[in-house]
């Protein structure tokens, strides 16, 4: 009796689909080097399916050809708003301000519904082109916590510029303006040489926090003595002398209805050894500023405004902090974030839907 020979067979295993095209694009604010997917991320997403088109950067920290390399797509810089109706358009910071409407559903920080007047403007785009915003300050756990932020980065980069600026004022000079460092060791360097041996004191509000640590950390290791100071000590509502009595105050905490105002407009003239304010969370014209001796951001070109002369108050508030380490804060946002991207194949639900959510309330 003879049986039959078994031969192998292969099976083929269908290759994962999705519906998602994620169209990352260029940063076109001057200096902005950071992304949120990196190529490692992007393979990720490529092998469930996703298609990932990368707009060619003239700016961006990671070069194209890494992202060609794991199967990404690639378009001109700023190609964007030609990109198809069904693509997902993924970014960081603000978008050209040219009234043109806004048909593509955006994952990006909008900083559009703390009252700010650019924030209405960019409302009115979406709501005139149909499409959606997913902000970034917005993508929550159920919990209500933020599930990626660059925070960490903010609060160290916020920290060691105000530090130049406290150096700065011991010479009678301003600020000098800032660049790109090679790394977080190479920044507190920059400020602990700076500083040439000083130990001013800072007063870190929201210490706990991503931001808080961030500032925490660099004030360490560049010789700066830290007070911690997070809920418990703020839960009266002001107001806060201890304030006044530091050398450098770090605001690390985002400006909400009902934040007390830890910096008075009267703090200008009152007798006070505070130098140096850094609003790391930096939300000047949002009506719940918690700082209000200063009314606009500032910039690498000129780190601090003056708000006061005689004595001397300087205020940084550099609404892009985490790009003076753009490396380090793109790997550690792209990490945070990728496993939710990831999920984008179900955009009505999840971090995504309580995104959504907010913006069909804000629009």
């Amino acid at each position: 009796m003879q049986f039959p020979i078994w031969r192998p067979q292969t099976v083929s295993t269908p290759a994962p689909t999705s519906n998602v095209h994620l169209w990352v694009r260029a940063e076109q604010r001057p200096r902005e080097e950071r992304v949120g997917l990196t190529p490692n991320g992007a393979a990720e997403l490529i092998a469930k399916g996703f298609r990932v088109t990368v707009e060619k950067s003239s700016q961006r920290i990671i070069p194209i050809a890494e992202y060609t390399a794991v199967g990404c797509e690639t378009a001109p810089e700023g190609s964007w708003e030609h990109a198809p109706s069904d693509a997902i358009i993924f970014g960081l910071k603000e978008l050209p301000e040219t009234g043109t409407p806004l048909k593509h559903r955006h994952i990006m920080f909008g900083h559009a519904y703390k009252g700010q007047a650019s924030g209405r403007v960019l409302l009115d785009r979406f709501k005139a082109g149909g499409g959606k915003l997913y902000d970034l300050e917005y993508l929550t756990a159920a919990n209500g916590r933020r599930v990626a932020a660059f925070g960490y980065w903010a609060g160290y980069a916020g920290a060691a510029v105000s530090g130049l600026a406290y150096a700065a004022q011991a010479k009678g000079e301003t600020c000098p303006s800032v660049d790109t460092f090679v790394s977080a060791e190479a920044m507190a360097q920059a400020v602990r040489d700076a500083l040439a041996g000083a130990t001013p004191s800072a007063l870190i509000i929201g210490a706990l926090g991503r931001v808080g640590t961030g500032a925490t950390d660099l004030c360490e290791r560049a010789g700066i003595s830290v007070t911690k100071w997070d809920l418990a000590e703020t839960a009266s509502g002001g107001p806060f002398p201890e304030v006044l009595e530091h050398d450098l105050f770090f605001n690390c905490i985002l400006a909400s209805p009902g934040c007390p105002v830890f910096v008075p407009e009267t703090a200008k003239t009152a007798k006070r050894n505070l130098r140096v304010i850094g609003d790391i969370a930096c939300d000047p014209q949002s009506d719940f500023s918690p700082v209000k001796v200063y009314d606009h951001e500032t910039t690498w070109a000129e780190p601090v405004v003056r708000a006061h002369d005689n004595p001397v108050l300087d205020v940084m508030a550099i609404d892009n902090l985490p790009s003076l380490l753009p490396k380090e804060s793109s790997d550690d946002y792209a990490s945070q974030l990728l496993p939710h991207l990831a999920t984008l194949d179900r955009i009505d639900d999840n971090v995504w839907g309580r995104a959504k959510a907010i913006f069909d309330e804000k629009v």
